[in-house]
């Protein structure tokens, strides 16, 4: 295996073009692993741990483009090379337009005098000067770059909230702003429910559900995961909950977070108690309390806010029963697992906060030590599931993951992997996964899935095993991927498929426990 780099002088494209230009190269014939990214020290750093980064590499400047790939021995030839540039030529063009293209924040207000939002998708070295830029010219500023440090976030978000400006991110994936998805986003029809979000799928999970209820969104506003860190204080949940008050399309609000810091949660509840609109509150995996008279609910669950949120509009969840031939399928599964033995689940997410949300659940139903790269309490932390024991749940979203690849909700090579990885563990016994659809995801992630779903079983059997898969499908009818046609595809595959997180990691738990009573006949 050989690692060569290619290097573009002064050439610039967003994270989000360049994951799919990373996709896209790994598929030539020749490369085994590819990857694009800008030339700075951290990228660069990132590169030599992945055995990516080359001399020529290494003299990458920040403001340059690399290419790294790593190759069938001895080096690539021209003809991959010739064919690097050609995608990344293709890309420009197919961007690029007719018009003029302003090399500057600057030059883009000039541009569009009537434009009120900066979307900022570059180096994180960068991304909070650029952020400030756009706030001084009086933009709305939504950072999807990540590697931000939390006091410049604190910072730039103080700055927004007393220009009366909002601040989405950094790390904000996910939004959907009069109608208009941004990031990665699900095809949602217009409601009157608000979301202000510190969770990209979390947000992503609370609209589908909405949306297969027949309901839709006014605003969906995703802050990042650290806005109800103390140091940070929630201002743009809280800015967002105030705009979505004074929104005459809003009617309810739901407002999504992992467990906030203790001060911030004090001053949002303080702030709740004011609330004009009913609103729902999660904060993931939390213990639910009693709010008193009001119009604040609180939920633990991303499944339990969307159902609440409902009912404040007098509606109620699309039926989540669980079919007869589901049903079955779960009997035959218990059955064949047999009673005792090793029931480890290994959960493989692409989504961060339904890796959580699930971790909280299989770690309130099941005995089994459980083990996780994200941070909970009862939780063993590990890197990854390779030789660990009991249940083990991932982030492939982590940054370890996507060194030298694209987002896992973009490409699912490495989580095809790892689940024949996983099938070949003799302790491993339920696979669980989501699947998450809608822009800027994989364009047919079960063209992918399902056969590594189907060699998964077949590396069990070999074995003398059986091995269960349960997905979560989070997407709506409108999703380009087709919804339908999604689970069609993984149940043909022998995957348990079902709407909501909560459900799929209830079911994974029920099936590593040997009995099915955690699993109700309808929900949850």
């Amino acid at each position: 295996m050989t690692a060569t780099n290619l290097v573009l002088k002064n050439t610039y494209r967003d994270s989000v073009v360049l994951m799919r230009i990373s996709r896209e190269l790994e598929l030539m014939e020749g490369a085994l692993k590819a990857t694009a990214l800008m030339g700075t020290e951290n990228n660069k750093r990132l590169l030599e741990e992945a055995g990516l980064l080359s001399t020529d590499g290494q003299a990458a400047t920040p403001n340059d483009l690399v290419l790294a790939l790593e190759v069938s021995s001895p080096c690539p030839d021209q003809a991959i090379r010739e064919k690097a540039l050609s995608l990344l030529e293709t890309r420009a063009s197919g961007q690029s337009g007719s018009g003029y293209r302003p090399r500057s924040l600057e030059g883009a207000v000039e541009a569009l005098p009537d434009a009120n939002l900066a979307l900022i998708s570059i180096p994180g070295e960068y991304a909070a000067r650029e952020a400030q830029r756009a706030l001084d010219l009086g933009l709305h500023v939504l950072l999807f770059s990540d590697n931000v440090s939390i006091d410049d976030e604190a910072f730039l978000k103080e700055r927004a909230a007393t220009s009366g400006l909002f601040m989405l991110g950094p790390d904000c994936g996910t939004a959907v702003i009069n109608n208009v998805p941004l990031g990665f986003a699900n095809a949602v029809p217009p409601g009157r429910v608000g979301l202000v979000a510190a969770s990209g799928t979390g947000l992503q999970q609370v609209t589908c559900l909405l949306a297969a209820a027949g309901e839709g969104v006014s605003q969906a506003l995703g802050v990042g995961g650290r806005d109800l860190d103390d140091r940070v204080g929630g201002a743009m949940m809280l800015q967002g909950l105030s705009a979505l008050e004074a929104d005459p399309h809003t009617e309810a609000i739901v407002l999504i977070s992992k467990p906030p810091g203790p001060s911030t949660e004090a001053r949002l509840l303080a702030r709740l108690e004011k609330a004009s609109k009913p609103c729902v509150v999660c904060f993931l995996g939390a213990d639910v309390r009693e709010t008193g008279p009001g119009l604040v609910s609180l939920a633990s669950n991303l499944t339990d806010s969307a159902d609440l949120v409902l009912d404040s509009l007098g509606g109620r969840p699309a039926s989540r029963d669980l079919e007869p031939r589901t049903r079955e399928r779960l009997r035959e599964l218990a059955g064949r697992l047999g009673p005792g033995g090793c029931r480890s689940i290994r959960g493989l997410y692409s989504g961060g906060t339904l890796c959580y949300e699930a971790l909280f659940t299989v770690r309130e139903l099941t005995a089994g030590p459980v083990s996780s790269n994200l941070k909970l309490g009862g939780v063993r932390t590990v890197e990854s599931s390779r030789g660990a024991r009991g249940h083990v749940l991932v982030d492939l979203g982590d940054d370890r993951f996507t060194v030298g690849r694209p987002h896992p909700m973009i490409d699912l090579r490495q989580r095809c992997d790892m689940l024949k990885a996983e099938a070949a563990d003799a302790e491993a016994a339920i696979l669980l996964l989501d699947v998450v659809l809608g822009y800027g995801a994989h364009p047919d992630p079960a063209s992918e899935l399902a056969p590594a779903i189907q060699e998964a079983v077949r590396i069990a059997a070999e074995g003398g095993r059986t091995l269960a898969c349960v997905a979560v499908l989070c997407g709506t009818q409108g999703d380009p991927q087709g919804l339908d046609r999604q689970k069609a595809a993984l149940e043909a595959a022998g995957a348990v498929v079902v709407p909501s997180n909560l459900q799929a990691a209830t079911i994974a738990a029920a099936l590593s426990m040997g009995s099915l009573d955690p699993v109700p006949e309808t929900g949850p």
